[in-house]
C-alpha cells in the first residue's frame, strides 16, 4: 500500500493550526480539490464524516466516508475510511511547537486507489496526486494560518 507524508512548518501557534485542521468542514472555502466535506456523526472521541474531491487529471470526483479521531491534548487525529471510492484509505496529522514556537505540521496517508482496467497503468499519477494533495491540504492550511496570526 503506498504511504505519502508531507512535513509543513507554519509560523502561527499549534493551537490556532490545529483548529483549522480540525475544523474540516470548512476545507472546501480555502482547498482548491475538496469539493464538499460534511459531518455525519459527532462523538466527544469520534467523528464520522462524508468527503468529496475532484481529480482533474482523471475528470472525477471521488467520495468516501471516513471515521476521525482527534487527540485535542496530542494535537493529533488518526482517520480511516469506512466506505467509498479508495480501496483502503487511512492517516494521520500531527501538530507540535518547534523551538521557535512555530507549528510543525506532518500529514501521512496510507492508500490503495484501484480503478478498474486501466488500474496498473496509472498508479504512479495517482502516487504523484496523492503527493500533490497532502502538500497542498498543508500549504492551504499554512496559508490560513499564517493569514490569522498576523
Amino acid at each position: 500500500m503506498p504511504t505519502v507524508d508531507s512535513v509543513q512548518v507554519i509560523n502561527a501557534p499549534v493551537d490556532a493550526v490545529y483548529a483549522i485542521a480540525r475544523d474540516i468542514e470548512r476545507f472546501p472555502e480555502f482547498m482548491e480539490d475538496v469539493e464538499f466535506v460534511e459531518i455525519l456523526e459527532q462523538t466527544e472521541d469520534k467523528q464520522v464524516s462524508r468527503w468529496g474531491s475532484v481529480i482533474k487529471e482523471f475528470n472525477r470526483t471521488i467520495t468516501w466516508t471516513e471515521a476521525d479521531y482527534w487527540d485535542d491534548v496530542a494535537k493529533t487525529c488518526r482517520w480511516e475510511q469506512t466506505e467509498g471510492d479508495f480501496s483502503s484509505y487511512e492517516g494521520t496529522w500531527e501538530f507540535a511547537e518547534n523551538d521557535e514556537g512555530a507549528t510543525v505540521a506532518k500529514l501521512s496517508i496510507d492508500y490503495e486507489y484501484n480503478v478498474p482496467l486501466i488500474g496498473a497503468l496509472i498508479q504512479g499519477l495517482v502516487l504523484k496526486k496523492m503527493q500533490a494533495n497532502v502538500e497542498s491540504m498543508l500549504a492551504a492550511i499554512k496559508e490560513k494560518a499564517e493569514a490569522q496570526a498576523g
